[in-house]
């Protein structure tokens, strides 16, 4: 009898096409696996779960699912999975690590680009019918060219936003749990900053790629924002979570900070509404790794864990695996 494999809404074709050579497989409805009863009664029927990261997979669902032995997350992040719960059930967990750097970090810079630049702001103002010609003070901004990012974890990602920052002429500083070896400092001619409250005061762009942890859990508050400068800007294509975003919301109202480019969000598919009303503000509905190769590779790497499990590779040499 063949093994099954849920995937729990529509994914790159030709991932679920390479699924298919090895197992049967099931594809959920977008939405439908966004609450935990759904996979409680469906997962007993798998012995595979391809997630999403809006799909909660708990405690009850891995007690309900006595065949599971892999839930591989199509995401990097895995919050929604209780990795306590998986160990005590032997199921293994996977995620999809490093190859979604480049797309990431490529939206970053499109973000730090329209934001300072005021794109959106000045299509709106063209498609209205106001354009009625140059204007010498017409959506003046700010120029990346000089001034100060900084970054707020500086892991793949992280160094990858460092590495094109540079090539635009921009000056990095940097705050990590821990401090970078020299060396990848001195590629970066990387400033560390000990502190978020020093890097916020610095920075002109502050840019968030840090995990989502109790710790970093509303790191950027209503405090954080009132350290930074009254022209910067904040970017985050990390996790929604960690920007309090009711706070968010009163400093762009206020016009405590110059604006924000925002691709994840706290209570997603919410966005908070006066955020959503917020002056010099691009949302954007999380698509930081939206690219056709990086949504590719993401499936890809999910899959071969599942198809790798599933044939009995030792987990030694699968090497997305979460380890206990």
């Amino acid at each position: 009898m063949p093994k099954r494999v849920l995937v729990t809404e529509p994914i790159i074709p030709s991932v679920i096409d390479t699924l298919k050579k090895h197992f049967e497989v099931d594809v959920g409805e977008r939405g439908t696996y966004n609450n935990e009863q759904a996979l409680v009664e469906d997962i007993p029927r798998y012995h595979a779960l391809l997630p999403m990261l809006s799909n909660p997979v708990t405690e009850e669902v891995f007690r309900a699912g006595q065949r599971l032995q892999i839930v591989a997350n199509h995401a990097v992040g895995y919050n929604n999975i209780d990795l306590e719960a998986a160990h005590r059930n032997r199921v293994h967990v996977a995620n999809t690590p490093g190859v979604l750097t480049e797309s990431c970090a490529e939206f970053t810079l499109g973000l730090m680009l329209a934001v300072s630049r005021r794109l959106y702001e000045a299509q709106e103002f063209l498609l209205e019918g106001n354009f009625d010609g140059w204007d010498p003070l017409g959506f003046l901004g700010m120029e990346l060219r000089g001034s100060t990012l900084g970054i707020v974890g500086m892991g793949r990602i992280g160094q990858a936003v460092a590495k094109r920052a540079r090539a635009m002429g921009m000056e990095i500083l940097y705050h990590n749990r821990s401090r970078l070896p020299t060396d990848i400092e001195k590629r970066f001619e990387a400033g560390y900053c000990a502190g978020i409250e020093s890097l916020a005061r610095k920075a002109d762009i502050l840019t968030l790629h840090c995990p989502l942890t109790e710790e970093t859990t509303h790191l950027i508050d209503g405090n954080i924002l009132s350290l930074m400068k009254e022209e910067a800007l904040l970017i985050n294509t990390s996790r929604g979570p960690v920007v309090d975003e009711a706070a968010l919301a009163h400093a762009l109202h206020e016009g405590t900070i110059g604006g924000a480019g925002i691709d994840v969000f706290e209570k997603e598919p919410e966005v908070h509404p006066r955020l959503q009303t917020a002056p010099h503000c691009l949302l954007t509905p999380h698509i930081a790794s939206a690219s056709h190769k990086t949504r590719k590779d993401i499936g890809m790497l999910a899959a071969n864990a599942v198809i790798g499990i599933l044939q009995g590779k030792s987990p030694s040499e699968i090497p997305n695996l979460i380890q206990p």
